[in-house]
Order: C-alpha cells, then structure tokens, then sequence
C-alpha cells in the first residue's frame, strides 16, 4: 500500500447517491465503520471543508479530504457510484469516482504529500479508466492496492 496512506478492504465500496451531501455522509460512514473513528466528527471535517471550495477534483472525481484528531497516519476510502452525481467540480462534470482522505489533526505536510499521492493516481488517465471499468468493490481495492504498490516500489 501507499506509505503516505493506508485503505483497507471495507473502506472501498460501489454505492447509489443522490446528491454531494448522500456522498459525503456515505463517505463517513465508511470512514467511521473502517477505521473505528465517529461518524459525526468525521462529517463534520468533511463538511467544514467542502463550505471553503468543492473538492470536486475534475474529469469526474473527486477528493473530500480533512484533518481529524484520533489519527495516527493518513486513511483513505474510495467509492464508486454507478449514476454520476453534480459535485459543484471545477470542470462541471458530475462525479462517479470520490476518493476520501483524512489525516491526524497536526499532519501538516504529510497530509499534503497524501493528497498530492492521490491526485497523481486520479489524473493517471490508465488508472482513471481501470477504476472506472471496475465492476465491484473488491476490483477497486485490487487495483488500487497493485497501483499504489507498484509506486510505492
């Protein structure tokens, strides 16, 4: 896996949302259910975050990310949504791909490097394609977890 973040298995699920706000609820959950982290402080972060700008990233993805006490490294979580959904993104294109990121509260630089790790995977246009060809979530944790091995190499 990535030495700037960690995923686990259960923190990548395909999901149906109807709105930006289904998303990131969903995303806390997830969150929450993977690392044993509450539900309501990470939505909050997430939340707080999102009102200073989209985290819609472009070409439909997007990367809600945010600082929480609680943490000893960067985790990540990906969902996948079958029906794109408006993320108010840069681009105007709605999101089928969310990549969520959370560090500890005082990571600094390290939760920068994470999510500079995960742009860089995002904008890889093979990446990009093989996650969206994806049929369910254990062939996104496959070839995420191929990916960031092969980079971390």
């Amino acid at each position: 896996m990535s030495p700037l973040f960690s995923i686990k298995p259960e923190a990548v699920a395909v999901i149906d949302a109807a709105d930006k706000q289904a998303i990131l609820e969903r995303l806390s959950q997830t969150f929450a259910a993977s690392y044993g982290l509450d539900v309501g402080q990470v939505l909050d972060a997430l939340e707080e975050r999102e009102r200073l700008g989209s985290t819609g990233f472009g070409r439909g993805v997007a990367i809600p990310h945010a600082r929480i006490s609680g943490l000893q490294r960067p985790v990540a979580a990906l969902l996948k949504l079958p029906q794109p959904v408006d993320f108010a993104s840069a681009d105007g294109l709605p999101v089928d791909l969310v990549f969520g990121l959370l560090s500890p509260d005082n990571s600094g630089a390290t939760h920068l490097h994470a999510l500079a790790a995960i742009s860089r995977l995002m904008r890889d246009e093979r990446v990009h394609e093989a996650l969206s060809d994806a049929p369910d979530a254990e062939a996104l944790y496959g070839l995420l977890t191929n990916v960031t091995d092969r980079d971390a190499a």
